[in-house]
């Protein structure tokens, strides 16, 4: 396998191994990285004293690094404590309910990514700018340009990690329900998928927003009825 071949591959490990439904897993970057770039929430999983945590929030990527920004206050206290701890982060999108003829054979379509990786708390400097760019134009695309930049105190206040994209799990499902070929399929009742869509809606001003002010173009453009994810 050639260098280059190598570099559009996920390295497989113990924890990224697909040991069931394996035709749903992918070790492809692209599918990877496609997942990634779909989203902004994910869950960050981390042992806080002691305890299992598992703590919604927001990310962003550097495609051209391979590394994850995410920001995370209760993690980086508890990575103080345990600067080696292993962290797990999740992203899923969920594209459809499978609704089949036997309760046994529904599912849920969707695409999901799992990254581990001992993460480095992104303490300031250039990088903490850059990283909660990231973060915000994940959300937001424009979003940085034309907002205030955070103050010195501001991001004193402020937790990020950064994550390399080294060890990762990608896997989806997608299509009908598999009973239509066997003996369910001769049950008379109704089977298929109800698709799920995430859309933003028409951007809602700040009741203490002065007259006059219109929404700017970026903003106006999430909330035209775009996918959000």
């Amino acid at each position: 396998m050639s260098l280059q071949e190598q570099n559009q591959q996920l390295v497989v490990t113990e924890r990224t191994r697909h040991r069931r439904l394996r035709e749903q897993g992918s070790t492809e970057v692209a599918d990877l990285d496609a997942i990634l770039r779909a989203g902004f929430v994910c869950h960050l999983g981390v042992v806080v004293d002691g305890a299992p945590m598992v703590v919604p929030t927001v990310y962003g990527v550097d495609f051209a690094t391979r590394t994850l920004y995410v920001h995370g206050s209760v993690a980086s206290r508890s990575l103080v404590r345990a600067p080696d701890a292993t962290v797990c982060v999740t992203v899923t999108h969920v594209d459809g309910l499978v609704l089949a003829r036997s309760v046994f054979e529904h599912g849920v379509n969707y695409r999901s990514a799992m990254i581990y990786g001992v993460p480095r708390p992104v303490t300031g400097g250039e990088e903490l700018l850059h990283g909660l760019r990231i973060v915000t134009e994940s959300c937001a695309p424009g979003q940085w340009e034309y907002a205030r930049e955070p103050s010195r105190k501001e991001l004193a206040a402020t937790s990020l990690l950064a994550l390399p994209l080294a060890e990762a799990s990608v896997k989806t499902a997608s299509g009908p329900p598999q009973d239509g070929d066997g003996p369910d399929g001769e049950l008379g009742l109704w089977a298929g998928v109800v698709p799920v869509r995430t859309y933003f809606d028409a951007p809602e001003p700040d009741p203490a927003l002065p007259a006059g002010i219109a929404v700017p173009p970026h903003v106006a453009a999430l909330g035209a009825g775009g996918p959000g994810s």
